[in-house]
């Protein structure tokens, strides 16, 4: 014997739409959708809890200090002039 129990549920409205749009794209009830879904996510093995895993530290250089003021545009050019011969 199978036995049917009405509930009420809170469902954003977002959801609900495409639940609708779902439903009648496949020819079914928003129920038989839902209680699939429903199956299917308690059938599932549980997720591991696993720890986030943990990223290794940025690389650093020396960059051997300031050549110039950036705020002083004469000495930023000659910088590069410099540089360049």
């Amino acid at each position: 014997m199978v036995f049917h129990m009405k509930t009420t549920l809170n469902i954003d409205d977002s959801v609900m739409q495409r639940l609708r749009e779902e439903a009648a794209h496949r020819g079914t009830t928003m129920s038989a959708l839902v209680e699939a879904g429903l199956r299917r996510v308690l059938a599932a093995p549980e997720a591991p809890t696993q720890p986030p895993e943990t990223l290794p530290p940025l690389p650093t250089w020396n960059s051997g200090g300031h050549l110039v003021d950036i705020d002083d545009r004469d000495a930023l050019y000659r910088a590069m002039e410099e540089d360049g011969e």
